[in-house]
Order: structure tokens, then C-alpha cells, then sequence
């Protein structure tokens, strides 16, 4: 079932989840998501991954044939699971925050008389606490991120509208190896690899949580570049993700045409220092609000505050973790209860928007350690002139 290079991380995942499991007083839990089923199979497939407080798994497949183990049992349909459990769960937890109401009740069946309990959090908080295979992954990833980002300037031509820049960036990516896909958490946010922002674009609202906006093409994706033209005197803010192996980095970084407007520059120049400054101070054991506080003190003392995180409409936060998806924990917001630890990996992003000229700052993706953040996406962070 699982290939060997990562059948070791696997079990040290598995391990954790039943040991959570066993802390919660849970007896086991099903996995249905395709990003859970990924993190504690090492694919994706069509079917259930079966854990129990001691560790153990079983993975139920409906497809693709020809997967092989001890714990992979072939079912057609969901009630196959019931006949197939040497013993029933009393208590079990499901992804209540992924499954719809249909797939809820059905499951339910099965278990008949199991208690039936939330197990998002724990997978959530698991997943946000890397191994070391993971971080490799993700350093893999920001190198060909950063990589597909130093040819940009080879892609820009006079006339270029955001959209056909875009296209280009994601031939880059894809080019590099990008498997093409954006994975979120959660149903209420959709984007194709990721965002080209051109002038007074970016401050148009969106619908979605993501930190800079875009009116998009179509109402039906109302997100990203409209088409506008790319003209002296704006702003071109590239926002794509990188996703090379299933484990995602986020990286934003900036360029210009033309004569750079000195507040743009400035807004830039102080994103970049609280970047500077949260890698010294994002250390295991500091609160995620405060890195969101000293982004706001230092932004308050520029004289920045009515640009940061958008004009219009602001996002509420600074930052996110990364990994299978690219909104996992911790979130760093004002409000946010989240702890750093070490293994976690953040994609801080401080930015603002400067009306008729665009948006600026830099997202960078990070590894939390006990000396504090270090970088994973290293594309220089000045901005840049397009010529």
C-alpha cells in the first residue's frame, strides 16, 4: 500500500494519531479526506483509512485495484467496514468538518451503537507539527519554487496583461514539476495555482479569506487577475504556490514597472523588515497572536495601517501554516490560541495595498526551530523593476 521511502514516516504518524487517539479517550477514527488520507497512507485513493488508539491501520479501498498489505482490505461499499472489524469501536471519531451530512448519516450506520465524536482538531493539530521526511519535502518544494521565480523576468514582455503573465508563471511552475493543484482546507475558498495582481486590482475585494484579493475573470471564480494591463507605474504582486510533491510552499514576491511610487516602496521596505524580525522571534513556545502584534506595532509605526492587508477589505491574520494544504495551523492572527512548535511550517505574509499603484511585501514560507524561523523560499525579496 505504501511505498517504502515513506513507510517509516508513515508509522510515525500513524503512532501519533493513536496515541492522541488514546489521550481523547477515542478507541479509533476514519479517515475520508483526501488530504488525511494522503497524510497517513502516502497516496490518495478511494476509500477509508481505519486507526486505532494502538496504531494500527487498516486501510479500506474502493479504488484503484492492485494495491497490496496486510492492512488493505477491498471493499465496494462503505457497510463492508462493519463485517470486516474484529471489534467495534465504543467510541469513534470521523472528520466532522469534511463530511457532508449524506456521507455523515451513512457512516454512522455503520457503527451502529459507537459513539460518534469530532476528530478534526486532532488531525489538524498533528498535521501542523512536521516530521523530518515532511520538511525535506518542503525543502524540496521551495527550491523549484524559487527556481520557476528567477526566470519571471525572462517571461515579461511590454503589453502583458496580469492574466498573461500568470499564464506564464504557471508554465514555470509547471515546468519545474508543480502537480497543478492549490489544496484548502475547507469548502468556502477555491484558486487555481495561486494569484498575479496588477494595480488597483488588488484592492478589489473578494469573497474568499486569502490575504490579497482580485476581481478574477468571471463571477463564477471571483479571485485573481482581471486582465488588467501591466503599466508603468503599477505594481506586479505574484502570489503562486508551489507544490511539487504533495507538501506545499507559498511564496509572494514583487515587481514593478516603470518609476516605483516611494510609499509603495516604503510599504515594501517595512514588510520585509517584520519578516526580519519575526525569524528572530518566532521561536517554539511564542503565542501565533504575537507575531501578528509586532506586525501591526511595526506597521503602526510606519504609518502604514490604514494599507495593511488590504485597503478596502483586510484580511484578519498575518500568516498560516503550511504543508498538504496550504491553510493549516498554526494561524497567525490577534486572536489566534495557537502555540509555535518546533515543526511547524508558517508562510508569513505581511503585505499592503497602495491605492492606484498596487499591492507590495513578501510571503515566505518557514520552518519553526528551537533558533527560530528558517527560511525555505529564497527568491530575493527586494522588489524588482520588469524590463
Amino acid at each position: 500500500m505504501i511505498q517504502s521511502y515513506v513507510e517509516n514516516d508513515i508509522n510515525i504518524r500513524l503512532e501519533r494519531i493513536g496515541a492522541a487517539l488514546a489521550s481523547n479517550g477515542y478507541d479509533a477514527i476514519l479517515i475520508t479526506s483526501n488530504a488525511n488520507l494522503y497524510y497517513t497512507a502516502g497516496r490518495v485513493f478511494s476509500g477509508y483509512t481505519y486507526i486505532c488508539a494502538d496504531g494500527s491501520v487498516t486501510y479500506f479501498v474502493k479504488r484503484p485495484v492492485g494495491l497490496a498489505g496486510d492492512n488493505v482490505q477491498y471493499i465496494r461499499k462503505p457497510e463492508q467496514i462493519a463485517d470486516l472489524l474484529t471489534q467495534k469501536p465504543g467510541k469513534i471519531a470521523f472528520e466532522l468538518d469534511s463530511l457532508t451530512v449524506n456521507d455523515f448519516a451513512r457512516l454512522s450506520k455503520v457503527f451502529g451503537e459507537s459513539e460518534i465524536v469530532d476528530g478534526s482538531s486532532i488531525l489538524r493539530k498533528l498535521r501542523s507539527v512536521k516530521t523530518a521526511y515532511e520538511i525535506g519535502k518542503m525543502k524540496e518544494s521551495g527550491v523549484k519554487h524559487d527556481e520557476a521565480y528567477r526566470h519571471i523576468h525572462r517571461i515579461y514582455r511590454d503589453g502583458m496583461t496580469d492574466i498573461e503573465l500568470q499564464i506564464e508563471v504557471e508554465r514555470l511552475l509547471r515546468m519545474e514539476g508543480s502537480l497543478g493543484i492549490f489544496r484548502i482546507h475547507g469548502e468556502s475558498m477555491e484558486i487555481f495555482m495561486g494569484n498575479v495582481l496588477c494595480g488597483d486590482n488588488a484592492d478589489s475585494p473578494s469573497p474568499y479569506d486569502f490575504a490579497m484579493g482580485g476581481a478574477g475573470l468571471d463571477a463564477s471564480l471571483p479571485v485573481g487577475g482581471n486582465g488588467t494591463p501591466i503599466k508603468p507605474g503599477m505594481t506586479v504582486m505574484v502570489d503562486m504556490c508551489g507544490n511539487f510533491n504533495g507538501y506545499m510552499t507559498d511564496m509572494t514576491r514583487v515587481f514593478y514597472v516603470g518609476k516605483l511610487d516611494e510609499m509603495a516602496k516604503k510599504a515594501h521596505e517595512t514588510s520585509i523588515a517584520i519578516h526580519h524580525r519575526l525569524v528572530k522571534e518566532g521561536k517554539p513556545g511564542v503565542p501565533a497572536s504575537r507575531l501578528y502584534d509586532i506586525a501591526m506595532e511595526m506597521t503602526i509605526e510606519a504609518g502604514l495601517e490604514d494599507f495593511f492587508m488590504g485597503h478596502k477589505q483586510k484580511a484578519g491574520y498575518i500568516g498560516h501554516g503550511v504543508g498538504i494544504e496550504v491553510n493549516e495551523a498554526p494561524v497567525l492572527a490577534p486572536r489566534s490560541r495557537d502555540i509555535l512548535e518546533s515543526g511547524n511550517v508558517i508562510a508569513l505574509e505581511p503585505k499592503y495595498v497602495i491605492p492606484h499603484v498596487g499591492a507590495v511585501g513578501i510571503e515566505s514560507t518557514y520552518v519553526v526551530t528551537d533558533n527560530g524561523l528558517e527560511c525555505i523560499t529564497n527568491y530575493p525579496e527586494e522588489i524588482a523593476e520588469l524590463y
